[in-house]
Parts: structure tokens; C-alpha cells; sequence
């Protein structure tokens, strides 16, 4: 295993070393051998002259047999014993570089962790497994199989508890293999089963499928730890026609088919499993595009922040911004942060994008009133980075702008992931004067402890409860609640999502609570949202700021709300 790292060269050169010993061992035995023939030979030869005349000595017929002819015999029985002795090593030696060649190539071929195939032999066996089952009149399906969130195992119960996890997988799979078929890990938490079936009997596959979805789903229990873990299946088959109407022969497309079913189950929502068809393909493609966008668009600067007004419904001044961060690509035009945040999530892009993002936004925000303030939200990846809070900071120190005036917005879902990271980076950033705020509040499963543990400074209610607070009596008892508990923490509220002027008139009489939405203008570049301060006087460099936001006030629809209610 260690040759793995030799460069080419050294390879070569080890290998020249090593059949030099080969072929210098094999001199000896050459040698070795020939001396035991001519021993033999001459064995032959002494003893018919000297064991005639040994015997005729014992029975006193004669005189003793010839000392020099003696002392050859001996010395032949000597090369005798001494080539019998070489033939066992070398024999030994025989079954030894066997048993090492057969160990090396079970080694190279299999998984060390799981005792499955490995990638380097999948194709291989992936390839005679569709001859001879060519031969029999039946096709071959392979299955790509991909744990869900399986890093978070392992960065939350460490690598042994995931190692322990893959093992049980692999096992469970194992146990429901049919006869003749092949089960490989491909490296990580990927794993591929190629399985034979009769082409007119499909469900077969589709029965198989499932069961490996709710073996994998079974709960493990691992170092005291109840782990559960759920898999995306791609799956696809040997006869699948290509482009040009040919069947599919190379296990290698079929691996990289059932790689695309596989992304677009978990597209889907994961813990389910998707047969390839053609358009995937398409979507595949659409999605490298967007993958390489992203990566290209950090490093050109295409991300920008957009700017949502928020409110303070009481008064009706503008209190500060909320950033959203836009991609500005030249062949697709402003994209959504719904479309291309979870892709960066998933590439480990989110980090570089949002930090880009953010800086601008710093510097964009210095020139804004010192009153009004700047929220951002993080990804939850970003929550796991133990330096963010250190990056955050030397963001602000480049940016010189007062930590005060930044508020971080955590979504709930964080919360379920690990509290304690949570807790430690919620403190740290508190430490420097950054006010935190807990995002989409009544989406996930908070505790009241929670709330009161964590040193959050505001909630922020979620837009989904907001938006049909007016037409759904559901949302407006959550609502309700979501306010009453904030007054009872101590907590001040956000509502987003405000639309209309009905939803407006009914979040004021909750009293206190700030809002944003459609209502107030769709969010805007930082170009729009600088002449827009400008023209209010709302920008550092200008004076008289507490007539302008009086002035502003009047302007939005919170006053005419007020008025009608």
C-alpha cells in the first residue's frame, strides 16, 4: 500500500530491485539444484564401488572399503541432504509469494473498512457480471447508493461512530443481496450494488430498492449514540438506451447514470430512490452550469447584496436593512438565493460567497445613518466554521464599521444540529457587540429553554405565517403567541413578509414590532438603496436625519394603514 505514493520513476526502479532479487534467488536455486543432481549421479556411481565393499568387510570376506571412495559417498550423501533441504525452502518460499500475491490482490480490490469491492475493481466486476449475465438472457441493474447528511456524523460523534455506521450499512445491504450479485463501496458514503434480474421482471429492483432504503433507516445504536441515517438510491440499468439507440456496455456509464438518479433523489428530498431517464441528464447539466457559475462568480465578484427595508410599525421609521444576497450572472440575469444557495451549500462554496457578500455590505452600510442597521443572515455551515466568529470580526475591523449597528440572523433549524457550537459562537459574537436574532421563528421545534439559554437580542417571525396571517386562523394564533412570548422574554419581534395593508392594520395591534416586506418595495441593489438615502438625507454626510426620517414616515403605507384602522 505504501508503493501507492512512489512517483513513476521510483516505481520502475523498485520494480527492477525487486526482479533482480527474483531473478538472483532463482541463479542460487538453478545452482543449487545441479549440485544435487551431480550428487546424486555420483551417489549412484561410489556407492556401487564402496557399499559392496562395506558389506564383504562386515562378513570378513575382505579388506575395508577405499578411504577416498568413502569420503566421496559421504560427501555426496552431505549435497544430498543439503538439496533436499533447499527444495523444501523453495518450496516453502513458493506457497509464501502465493499466499502474499492472493492477500495483495484481495487487498487492492477491497474495501479495508467494509470487506466490500472497492472502487478500483467495480468496473471489472461490474463488466463480467453483464457477460455472463448476457449469457443467460437477463440484464444488470446497478444501484448508487448515497447516506444522507453522513458528514454530520461524523462531525458531531467523530469519525470512529462513522466508520462504525458504514460498517452496519454495508452489512445490511449485504444480508439482501440476491445470488451472483456485487456490492462495492466507492469511497466516503457512496456504495454500489450490480445486481442480474430478468429484464421482464423490473419490480424485482424496485422491491430491492426499497428494502435497502428502510434497512439503512433502521436506527443504530453506536458507542451509547442512537444514530439515524437515512440513503438516496440512483438506480438504472444495462439495456437503457443511449443517445444513438445502442444499449448501454460500459460499466462506467452506468456508474455514472445511476450518479445522476441518485443527486436528482436527493433534489427530491433524499431518503427515496429515482430510476435514470434522459431529461436528468439535461438537469445534470443544467446544475454543473450553475456549479461552475457559482464558483466563477465568487471569485468575479457577481454576488452582490440587495437591501429589504425594515420598519418599525409603531412610528413608521425606517429602522435599518435587512441583506439578501443576489447573483448578478452575465448569461442568466439576477438569479434567486433559492436556487443558488443550497448548490453552494452543497460544494462548500457557501463560506467564500457569503463572506463576499457581507464585506460589501459593510462597506455599503457605512454611509447609511448611523441608526439604521444591517442584518445578515448565515448558513447553518457557516454556524459548524469554529473561526466565524474571528472572521466576522476582521470583516468589521476592514470595514470600520461599529458591530453595534450588525445584527446575525440564525435560522431555528440550527438549533436541533448542536447546541452547544451554537451557544458558544451566539457568546462570542455577543462578546463583541453583535446583536443576534432568531430567524423563521415557529418553522422548526425550539424549546422555551432554548430561548432562554441562547442570549438572543430578537425573533423574527417566519413569512410563511405572516403572509396568510389574515386568511388562516392557524397562522394568526401562532402569530399571536410568537408576539406574546417575545413581550414575556423580553424579546422585541420581527414580522416578515408583510404584503398588504390588511396584514399590516393587524400586525400594529400587537404594539410593539418591527416589519418588512413586499409592502415596503421589493429589496434593491445598494446603487438603488443609496439614492433612494440620499434623496431622504438618510446618508452619514448629510444633517438634519431626524426631520428626514419624520419626513420618510410620512411616505409609507404604515401611516394610511393607521389611519384606516
Amino acid at each position: 500500500m505504501a508503493d501507492d505514493n512512489l512517483s513513476p520513476g521510483e516505481t520502475k526502479r523498485a520494480a527492477k530491485r525487486s526482479r533482480a532479487r527474483w531473478f538472483g534467488a532463482a541463479e542460487r536455486d538453478i545452482i543449487a539444484l545441479g549440485i544435487a543432481t551431480a550428487a546424486i549421479i555420483m551417489f549412484v556411481g561410489t556407492g556401487g564401488a564402496v557399499i559392496p565393499q562395506v558389506i564383504r568387510s562386515l562378513a570378513g570376506l575382505g579388506l575395508g572399503p577405499d578411504k577416498a571412495l568413502t569420503n566421496a559417498l559421504l560427501l555426496n550423501v552431505a549435497l544430498i541432504i543439503f538439496g533436499w533441504r533447499r527444495y523444501r525452502q523453495l518450496s516453502e518460499e513458493v506457497r509464501e509469494r502465493r499466499h502474499a500475491e492472493t492477500q495483495a490482490k484481495l487487498l487492492a480490490e477491497t474495501d479495508a473498512l467494509t470487506g466490500c469491492l472497492n472502487r478500483r475493481s467495480v468496473g471489472e466486476a461490474t463488466a463480467n457480471l453483464m457477460a455472463t449475465s448476457a449469457e443467460r438472457g437477463e440484464v444488470v441493474a446497478l444501484i448508487m447508493i448515497d447516506l444522507d447528511n453522513f458528514k454530520q456524523i461524523n462531525d458531531f460523534n467523530g469519525h470512529s461512530t462513522g466508520d462504525q455506521v458504514l460498517r452496519e450499512c454495508a452489512q445490511r445491504a449485504a444480508a439482501l443481496m440476491p445470488p451472483r450479485a456485487v456490492l462495492a463501496r466507492l469511497g466516503g458514503d457512496e456504495f454500489a450494488c450490480i445486481v442480474p434480474f430478468d429484464p421482464k421482471r423490473p419490480e424485482t429492483i424496485d422491491d430491492l430498492a426499497c428494502a435497502l432504503i428502510e434497512a439503512v433507516a433502521q436506527r443504530s445504536e453506536v458507542i451509547g449514540n442512537a444514530i439515524e441515517i437515512t440513503a438516496s438510491l440512483g438506480l438504472t440499468r444495462s439495456d437503457f438506451p443511449r443517445g444513438d439507440g445502442e444499449a448501454v456496455a460500459d460499466a462506467q456509464t452506468l456508474l455514472h447514470m445511476a450518479d445522476i438518479a441518485m443527486y436528482h433523489a436527493k433534489r427530491r428530498g433524499r431518503n427515496r430512490y429515482f430510476w435514470f431517464d434522459a431529461p436528468m441528464q439535461n438537469d445534470l447539466r443544467f446544475r454543473r452550469e450553475i456549479e461552475q457559475g457559482i464558483r466563477r462568480g465568487v471569485r468575479l465578484g457577481e454576488f452582490v447584496p440587495f437591501y429589504e427595508q425594515q420598519i418599525d410599525l409603531a412610528t413608521g421609521e425606517l429602522t435599518g436593512f435587512e441583506m439578501l444576497a443576489r447573483w448578478n450572472s452575465p448569461t442568466l440575469g439576477i438569479v434567486s438565493p433559492e436556487i443558488f444557495i443550497p448548490i453552494a451549500e452543497e460544494i462548500g462554496a457557501i463560506a467564500e460567497l457569503s463572506e463576499s457578500v457581507i464585506a460589501q455590505a459593510l462597506e455599503d452600510a457605512k454611509a447609511w445613518d448611523s441608526r439604521l442597521t444591517l442584518s445578515v443572515n448565515i448558513s447553518p455551515l457557516q454556524m459548524r466554521d469554529p473561526w466565524f466568529a474571528q472572521k466576522l470580526l476582521k470583516l468589521l475591523l476592514e470595514a470600520n464599521f461599529p458591530p453595534n449597528r450588525l445584527e446575525i440572523e440564525i435560522t431555528e433549524s440550527c438549533l436541533h444540529e448542536n447546541i452547544a457550537e451554537v451557544r458558544t459562537l451566539v457568546t462570542s459574537l455577543k462578546n463583541q457587540g453583535i446583536r443576534i436574532s432568531l430567524d423563521d421563528f415557529g418553522t422548526g421545534y425550539s424549546s422555551l429553554a432554548q430561548l432562554r439559554s441562547l442570549p438572543f437580542d430578537r425573533i423574527k417571525i417566519d413569512r410563511m405565517f405572516v403572509t396568510n396571517l389574515t386568511d388562516n386562523s392557524d397562522s394568526a394564533a401562532i402569530v399571536d403567541a410568537v408576539t406574546r412570548l417575545g413581550k414575556d422574554l423580553g424579546l422585541p419581534v420581527t414580522a416578515e413578509g408583510i404584503e398588504t395593508k390588511e396584514i399590516l392594520a393587524r400586525l400594529m395591534q400587537y404594539g410593539d414590532i418591527k416589519g418588512q416586506g413586499f409592502l415596503y418595495g421589493q429589496p434593491q441593489p445598494a446603487s438603488v438603496t443609496r439614492e433612494r438615502l440620499a434623496s431622504l438625507d438618510l446618508l452619514n454626510e448629510q444633517d438634519d436625519k431626524k426631520t428626514a426620517i419624520a419626513r420618510y414616515s410620512s411616505d409609507l403605507p404604515i401611516s394610511k394603514a393607521a389611519g384606516e384602522s
